[in-house]
């Protein structure tokens, strides 16, 4: 923190209220501002190029990506600088291997990001980005790749077309797959074919978050592990505060790089933290995987309303315990009902919480209170029923 405030500008601006030297627990670390990925932009806007949250200036940095918004996101100097060689590893990769990388390499990182731990590993790579399924199924049957990293939905296309060409791919026995939902038909179909397959969870701001690990047997061995040289916090959506263990909740990074110092960047993603370690040793904490996005805001009778201002009515009234908006009716006739997982029901709490949502949404709500546990545990602070056709 101390480095972020003296080199980057804009943790600077963040963070000038802040003694680095005073947080020294994850208590502590809790009252420190998000800075969330929905915030880049803006930032960016107002501080070219990287919102002065990069502590190297520009013209030291190795590589600039731009992803759809447009955000701009850095790569720094050195080995392995996105992370990702544990993941890799985890999954079965070792020196010598010969890896097909699908990830793309247009403006995006992800194949710069998939690339750097491979060869930090000793692996020979092959920067081939998606598309043009016959030349991937020739690479691999020429060049007897054994790896793959890229999506499941392209190596499941590039089996389908080997099957296609007759063509002899059985050198190809590993994949780490990431960026996009992984069905479990998918991966059985894979591993009958002898290709074990593992996943990783990853951003274009953050590099490598967290990995699967293969047993000795080749199964996986249960939720994603953080990786290890950076600081995982689930939050409740819109605010800072986290959760309890196990609660779905949004997924805040700490980051600990010399050049692109994120200091609790909100992702943007719902995740929930699992108990206990993992069975293939490893004892860093563990998670579920991605489980959908945080951002929950939507329209209410053409009035935003947020999960920051669910937070805020919250905040209120410390006799709830969580609590869920529920937007209901159709287009032009919307309502919301706010309900509450409470213990105890004081009197007067019904109206007091009706008011408050009034006053923090300037619109009307309804209020209905439920025992604990009621409401699902899926991160869900706003849940939009309406139909719209």
């Amino acid at each position: 923190m101390a480095h972020a405030k003296k080199r980057a500008p804009g943790f600077a601006r963040i963070l000038s209220a802040v003694n680095p030297a005073k947080v020294k627990s994850r208590q502590a670390l809790a009252k420190l501002p998000v800075t969330r990925k929905s915030d880049l932009r803006s930032l960016q806007e107002a501080m070219p190029p990287l919102g002065g949250l990069n502590a190297t200036p520009v013209e030291k940095l190795a590589k600039l990506f731009i992803s759809p918004g447009p955000i701009y996101d850095p790569e720094g100097r050195g080995k392995d600088w996105w992370r990702a060689a544990r993941g890799l590893f985890a999954s079965g990769f070792r020196a010598g291997d010969r890896v097909l990388n699908c990830y793309a390499y247009h403006f995006t990182p992800a194949g710069s990001i998939m690339e750097s731990g491979a060869a930090a590993l000793g692996c020979t790579v092959v920067p081939a980005g998606v598309g043009q399924t016959e030349m991937q199924v020739a690479a691999i049957r020429d060049l007897r790749l054994n790896g793959y990293v890229g999506t499941p939905s392209f190596l499941k296309l590039i089996v389908e077309k080997a099957d296609e060409m007759k063509a002899d791919i059985s050198s190809l026995v590993k994949a780490q797959v990431g960026a996009e939902y992984l069905p479990p038909p998918v991966r059985e179909a894979l591993q009958k074919r002898g290709i074990r397959v593992s996943q990783c969870y990853a951003s274009a701001d953050l590099g490598l978050i967290a990995y699967e690990s293969l047993l000795p047997e080749g199964a996986v061995s249960g939720g994603m592990i953080v990786e290890e040289t950076q600081l995982l916090e689930i939050v409740r959506p819109g605010t800072g505060d986290p959760v309890p263990e196990g609660e779905v909740g949004e997924v805040v990074i700490t980051r600990f790089n010399q050049d692109y110092p994120l200091i609790r960047f909100g992702t943007g993603d719902l995740s929930a933290a699992l108990a206990g370690i993992s069975p293939c040793g490893r004892t860093n904490v563990r998670i579920k995987g991605w489980m959908g996005r945080a951002d929950q805001s939507t329209k209410v009778r053409a009035m935003f309303v947020t999960p920051g201002q669910v937070a805020d009515v919250l905040r209120r009234h410390t006799e709830v315990l969580r609590a869920r908006l529920v937007i209901t009716g159709e287009a032009g006739n919307d309502s919301m009902t706010l309900k509450c997982e409470v213990k105890e029901r004081p009197k007067g709490l019904l109206e007091a919480l009706v008011s408050s949502i009034r006053e923090v949404t300037k619109l009307r709500g309804e209020v209905e209170l439920v025992f604990p546990g009621s409401l699902p545990n899926d991160g869900k602070v706003i849940e939009d029923l309406r139909k719209y056709s």
